[in-house]
């Protein structure tokens, strides 16, 4: 439903077919910690390394805390997940219901995002509500936001990545992008030249809004445990914030 959200986000389908998933015990006996990435996708995470992006880095914080070291598990495609092997998967929706077909399981959450309107300087548009027929809005193709828009008969053009629709936006193609908060906010970072204002979320559009969590595969109540410990004190430390902080997002308290 959110295909805002990168791969680690909408090709967690077909998690369910991993084959073992280890106990709190066993990733303490093997001395790693499992994270399913996808290798090129910034700000989420990169295997070049440079920047490594912040699912790597709060990744290998999750791993000091269990007293382990990351493994990255680099994935491009839902289907090689099956053979991953990961532990756990970074910035997923924390719903249920949204996470009905991967049979993850869900941390407490740490941070809320959903998908916002990047809009210029000077623009009249101020929420979703202020869009109508003379707007016309960046969407990803098949995206919640490409159909809420459609409903309402507001002009879209579809985009198959959220960068594609800054870029419009700044070339003045577009009025508006649908995006998340972090796309738009590591586009600020790294185009300074091209910043856009970024309207804060809507919480009057109850489908583009949700908190986000660590999902972890098949955990025992151990892992769980220690992952929500773990989660209790990278959040009071500030280290998740100032992680998230490098790559230009700052991060809204869950709901």
């Amino acid at each position: 439903m959110k295909s805002y959200l990168p791969l680690v986000f909408s090709a967690l389908v077909g998690l369910t077919s991993v084959a073992q998933a280890r106990s709190l015990d066993a990733i303490r006996n093997s001395g790693v910690l499992g994270l399913c990435a996808h290798p090129n996708s910034l700000p989420f995470a990169n295997k070049a390394g440079d920047p490594p992006g912040f699912q790597i880095e709060l990744g290998a914080a999750f791993a000091r805390e269990l007293g382990v070291t990351l493994r990255p598990d680099w994935i491009i495609t839902q289907y090689q997940m099956r053979s991953a092997g990961c532990d756990i998967v970074l910035d997923i929706i924390a719903d249920g219901e949204a996470q009905g077909e991967t049979n993850l399981k869900i941390s407490k959450p740490y941070y809320r995002t959903g998908v916002a309107l990047a809009v210029s300087d000077g623009s009249r548009l101020t929420s979703f509500r202020s869009l109508d027929e003379h707007s016309k809005v960046g969407v990803l193709v098949g995206s919640m936001a490409a159909m809420t828009l459609g409903q309402r008969h507001v002009p879209t053009s579809t985009f198959g990545f959220e960068v594609d629709s800054l870029e419009a936006l700044v070339n003045h193609e577009i009025d508006a992008a649908a995006v998340t908060p972090t796309a738009a906010s590591y586009f600020n970072l790294t185009h300074p030249d091209k910043a856009v204002h970024i309207l804060a979320l809507d919480e009057n559009e109850a489908g583009l809004n949700w908190n986000v969590a660590v999902g972890m595969v098949r955990p025992d109540d151990q892992l769980r445990e220690a992952i929500d410990g773990a989660l209790d004190r990278l959040r009071t430390d500030g280290t998740i914030h100032r992680i998230y902080e490098r790559y230009g997002v700052v991060l809204q308290s869950p709901r």
